[in-house]
């Protein structure tokens, strides 16, 4: 007769034995997005507005939020504006990818973990030239910042990184922005953490056309990923949403 403890010791290693499979499973998928060249884009272009996010090497930072914010970001966007993006798919195209220049608004997730190479810093500063409206979101601490600022003179030697004030035409593209306070996600925006908001114009001229928005100390592909999950409060989470929208309405317009 088996004693009672021995169904318990079984049911014991048999949850074991899935746990270190469902690890290993996921080390292998985190192996993937930080060690390999993703391809060329994960959909073919096909002149639909398409969310496109930038690959660099040795973080898996860049694939944050991926790809449940790309998915729940256009379907707003796909009911609140005529933009109608691709819902089938986004793509991930590395900085020095020729086709990145077919695509108007690219995304940069962790940058606080980005170090270019002089190619992909050539690539992107080219993309930005010819028009391209580059959105930098998830990233906080004084050590990202600094990193970040490295990797963008590197990009953009002559650029001068402005805060933007809350009556900047980013902020009303779409929505009437009201308030720029919106708290980080999580435990560090309950503890006060807010959010700020730069940008890079061109020629450094705020008047002119705005190329680059940064998120410092805020994640909105975070808000974005989990808002049907109720992981985080109502407001901040349509903030998100309405920050994102106006983004790309710029970026569009622009």
């Amino acid at each position: 007769m088996l004693s009672p403890g021995r169904p318990l010791r079984r049911l014991g290693l048999v949850l074991f034995v899935a746990l270190l499979l469902a690890v290993t499973l996921h080390a292998q998928r985190r192996r993937f997005w930080f060690d390999q060249v993703p391809p060329a884009t994960a959909v073919p272009y096909d002149g639909r507005f398409t969310i496109v996010r930038l690959w660099y090497p040795h973080y898996g930072g860049w694939s944050y939020d991926y790809p449940d914010m790309e998915q729940n970001f256009t379907l707003i966007l796909n009911d609140l504006t005529y933009v109608h993006p691709r819902q089938d798919g986004s793509g991930i195209l590395r900085m020095d990818d020729p086709e990145l220049m077919k695509f108007p608004i690219a995304y940069l997730s962790e940058p606080g973990y980005w170090y270019p190479t002089d190619s992909e810093a050539q690539g992107l500063r080219t993309y930005l030239a010819k028009g391209g409206f580059l959105i930098v979101d998830d990233f906080h601490f004084e050590r990202e910042w600094q990193v970040f600022e490295a990797a963008m003179r590197k990009v953009l030697p002559n650029a001068r990184i402005d805060r933007l004030p809350l009556n900047h035409p980013v902020f009303q593209s779409f929505f009437s922005i009201e308030s720029l306070e919106v708290p980080y996600p999580g435990r560090l925006g309950e503890s006060g953490l807010m959010g700020e908001f730069y940008g890079i114009h061109e020629d450094n001229d705020a008047s002119k056309r705005l190329m680059v928005v940064i998120n410092y100390n805020m994640d909105i592909g975070d808000y974005m990923e989990h808002s049907g999950r109720g992981f985080y409060a109502v407001d901040p989470t349509n903030e998100a949403f309405k920050f994102g929208v106006n983004y790309v309405i710029y970026g569009l317009t622009h």
